[in-house]
């Protein structure tokens, strides 16, 4: 069975540069709401310095992603925090999440 991990970064498509000092939530949901499961902020190449969820934390599950990108935009845009929810998988590998964005709109895809 492949190992699984979670990685993020996050792309500022207004200006075509990475998104340093955002911080990331990641949440696990749980029947009695979400379980908050780490935090990191990305650094100069818009990633966190460590994986979200490694080989040795990863476990199977519906979790949120929270991108906290409005202060990025200096409060000047429409959106502020970003979620996105994924399921993930045991032996599927790994899972890396990409938010592209820009101070009015997102999208996002399983990377790799």
């Amino acid at each position: 069975m492949k190992p699984s991990a979670l990685t993020t970064h996050i792309l500022d498509t207004a200006s075509g540069r990475p998104m340093p000092g955002v911080t990331v939530e990641l949440f696990r949901h749980e029947a009695a709401g979400p379980v908050k499961v780490t935090q990191a902020v990305t650094n100069a190449d818009g990633r966190t310095d460590a994986p979200l969820l490694d080989a040795t934390t990863f476990a199977p599950g519906t979790y949120e992603l929270r991108f906290h990108i409005g202060a990025h935009f200096g409060g000047e845009g429409f959106l502020d925090v970003v979620p996105i929810v994924v399921r993930l998988a045991a032996g599927q590998g790994h899972y890396h999440v990409p938010l592209l964005c820009s101070p009015w709109s997102y999208a996002t895809y399983r990377g790799s």
